[in-house]
C-alpha cells in the first residue's frame, strides 16, 4: 500500500512537467511560424518595390552628343555611319544596362511576374533586329551582288536569337556578342579600313524605311483593335459579280484579348522609343541625301510623332475605355501617334524614290 502511494507521488512531478514541455514546443513553433510569415511578407514587399523600380522606362538620350562622346572616349574619328552604329549599340545596350537588366527571360520574381517591361524590351529588340539586318543587307554593301561585311554577318543572328532564352546560352550573352560585332565594324569604319564601308544612298534608306512602315502599320492595327471593330476580310476573293449588285465581302470582328492590351501598348512604346533614336542617327549620317530629296522635314516629323508617344503614363494601368466614352483609351491614343508616324514614313519613301 505504501509502495503504491510512493509511486503515485513520484509520477506526479513528471505529469506536471509534461504540460510545460508541450507549452514550450508550441511557443517555439509559433515563434518560427511568425518569423517565417514576416520573412515572406518582407520578401513580397521587396519584390513589389523592385518590380516598380524595374518597370521605369529609360529616358530618351541625345543621339549626336552620345556618338561624339563615344568617339572621344575611344579615340576614334567621326565618319559617316559612326552615329548610326553607335546609336544602335546604345539602344541594344539599354536592354542589358537599364534597372533590372534584361527581364524577358527571368525565371524568378519579380521579373517572372512582370509583363509590361518584357513587352517594351521586345519592341526595342524588333527595331534593333530590323536595322542590324538592313546594315548587313544594304547599308554596308555597294550592290546586291557584293560581299557582305563579316562582322555585320555575325551581329544580325546574335540579335535574332531567342529573346526568352534563360541559359545555355542566355539571351543577354548573345546580345552582348552582337554588340561586340558592331564594335569591331565601327572600329574598322572609323579607322578607314577599306573593307568597312557605310553607303548612304536613297535606295538603301528606302529599303529600311519599308520595314519601318510595315512595323508601324501592324502596330497601328493591333492598337486600334483594343476596342474591337468590324474588319473586312482582305483575303476574300470575289468569284462572281452579279449585274446591278455590289459583291459581298466577308466581315470579321477583330479585338485584342483583354489580358494582352497592355502588352501591345508597351511593345508599341518600345518600338517608338528605339525608332526615334535610330531616325535621329539616320538624320545625321544621311544628311546629304535627305537634303537633296527635300526630306529632312519629313524625318523630323516622324521623330516628333514617335517622341510624343513617350509621354508619361499617369494611370497605374493601361485603360481601355470606349472610343468616345467617359474613360480614356490609351491604346487608341498610341495608335494615333503611330499612324501619323507611319503616314509620314510613307511620304518620306515617296520623296526618296521620286523627289
Amino acid at each position: 500500500m505504501l509502495d503504491w502511494k510512493n509511486r503515485e507521488a513520484k509520477s506526479a512531478p513528471r505529469e506536471r512537467a509534461e504540460p510545460r514541455k508541450t507549452a514550450s514546443r508550441r511557443y517555439l513553433g509559433g515563434l518560427w511560424g511568425r518569423g517565417l510569415g514576416v520573412l515572406v511578407g518582407v520578401y513580397f514587399v521587396v519584390c513589389i518595390g523592385l518590380g516598380w523600380y524595374w518597370s521605369e522606362e529609360p529616358d530618351l538620350f541625345p543621339v549626336q552628343q552620345n556618338a561624339q562622346a563615344a568617339a572621344e572616349r575611344n579615340g576614334q574619328k567621326m565618319v559617316i555611319g559612326y552615329t548610326t552604329i553607335e546609336t544602335l549599340k546604345t539602344v541594344a545596350g539599354t536592354l542589358l544596362d537599364k534597372p533590372g537588366g534584361y527581364i524577358a527571360n527571368d525565371r524568378f520574381p519579380p521579373g517572372l511576374w512582370m509583363d509590361n517591361m518584357p513587352s517594351w524590351e521586345y519592341g526595342v529588340l524588333v527595331q534593333v533586329r530590323d536595322l542590324s539586318r538592313a546594315l548587313r543587307k544594304d547599308f554596308a554593301r555597294s550592290q546586291s551582288q557584293s560581299t557582305e561585311d563579316a562582322d555585320l554577318a555575325k551581329a544580325e543572328p546574335r540579335f535574332n536569337f531567342d529573346h526568352k532564352s534563360w541559359i545555355l546560352p542566355s539571351s543577354e550573352s548573345e546580345f552582348e556578342e552582337g554588340i561586340k560585332s558592331l564594335n569591331r565594324y565601327q572600329a574598322r569604319l572609323a579607322s578607314g579600313d577599306q573593307g568597312a564601308i557605310f553607303y548612304t544612298r536613297a535606295d538603301n534608306l528606302n529599303n529600311w524605311l519599308g520595314d519601318v512602315a510595315t512595323r508601324l502599320g501592324s502596330l497601328s492595327q493591333r492598337l486600334s483593335a483594343s476596342v474591337g471593330r468590324v474588319k473586312l476580310n482582305a483575303n476574300a476573293k470575289t468569284d462572281t459579280v452579279i449585274a446591278g449588285q455590289a459583291p459581298q465581302v466577308d466581315e470579321e470582328v477583330v479585338e485584342t484579348p483583354w489580358m494582352q492590351i497592355d502588352n501591345v501598348f508597351y511593345e508599341a512604346r518600345g518600338q517608338a522609343w528605339a525608332l526615334s533614336h535610330l531616325l535621329r542617327a539616320i538624320e545625321v549620317d544621311f544628311a546629304d541625301v535627305l537634303a537633296k530629296k527635300n526630306a529632312t522635314v519629313s524625318v523630323r516629323q516622324i521623330i516628333r510623332e514617335l517622341e510624343a508617344s513617350q509621354e508619361a503614363l499617369w494611370s497605374p494601368m493601361v485603360l481601355n475605355g470606349s472610343g468616345f466614352g467617359m474613360w480614356a483609351n490609351h491604346s487608341l491614343v498610341m495608335a494615333n501617334y503611330i499612324s501619323r508616324a507611319n503616314a509620314a514614313v510613307i511620304d518620306l519613301r515617296q520623296l526618296l524614290s521620286q523627289g
